[in-house]
């Protein structure tokens, strides 16, 4: 039987449904060949995720808006400085050579290819969470990346975002490997600070 949490939360956020599409029970059990009740539970789990929400007409994919870019922005970034600072304090030799590595292998990705850049991007920043060593952590920073994946443009994209974020990166790497928790936490918040500010920005342009 299909695991319909998964599937459909991966759906989501893979952006098989568009922001504000409706998610009815009996639609849903056909696509994934299941009855009502495991449907009515995932819906019900999407929803303290953060990722479905209630309707005029029932459930329905979460639509975007400002709000919620801040909303997301504003944990994330708490919770990148926490990491970075978990990270300076007990990174070990193998962390800061996963590091470098990371930080090099997007040095060297395509910046013509956004959905490259993005995962380069990510894989960095999941490095960073690694070597803080602190699951809970990690957990709740995977999602919100989920909450940000239902929003498709990445912000690597923006002019002169990308050698910017090069350059972040190389900072926050200095400051881990300095073990300076401080600077490594003052980095990374400013890094998603600036990165909040052009996805509001992007969404800005989208608008009708």
């Amino acid at each position: 039987m299909a695991d319909v949490y998964k599937e459909l939360r991966a759906a989501i956020v893979a952006g098989e449904f568009d922001a504000g599409a409706p998610l009815g029970e009996v639609a849903l059990a056909e696509r994934y060949g299941v009855s009502r009740t495991p449907v009515r539970e995932a819906l019900r789990r999407l929803q303290q995720d953060g990722l479905v929400e209630r309707g005029d007409r029932g459930m329905r994919v979460r639509v975007r808006s400002p709000e919620e870019i801040l909303e997301i922005y504003e944990v994330r970034i708490v919770l990148e400085g926490a990491a970075a600072r978990a990270a300076a304090e007990r990174r070990t030799r193998i962390d800061l050579a996963r590091l470098r590595a990371a930080a090099e292998a997007m040095a060297a990705t395509d910046a013509a290819d956004g959905m490259a850049m993005a995962a380069a991007n990510r894989a960095f920043h999941e490095t960073v969470w690694a070597a803080g060593h602190n699951q809970t952590l990690t957990d709740l920073l995977m999602r919100l990346n989920d909450h940000l994946a239902r929003y498709p443009a990445t912000t690597l994209t923006a002019p002169g975002r990308w050698e910017n974020a090069l350059a972040e990166h190389a900072a926050i790497v200095e400051a881990i490997d300095a073990r300076d928790a401080d600077t490594a936490a003052t980095r990374a918040e400013a890094h998603m600070a600036a990165a909040r500010d052009i996805r509001l920005e992007m969404y800005t342009r989208e608008l009708p």
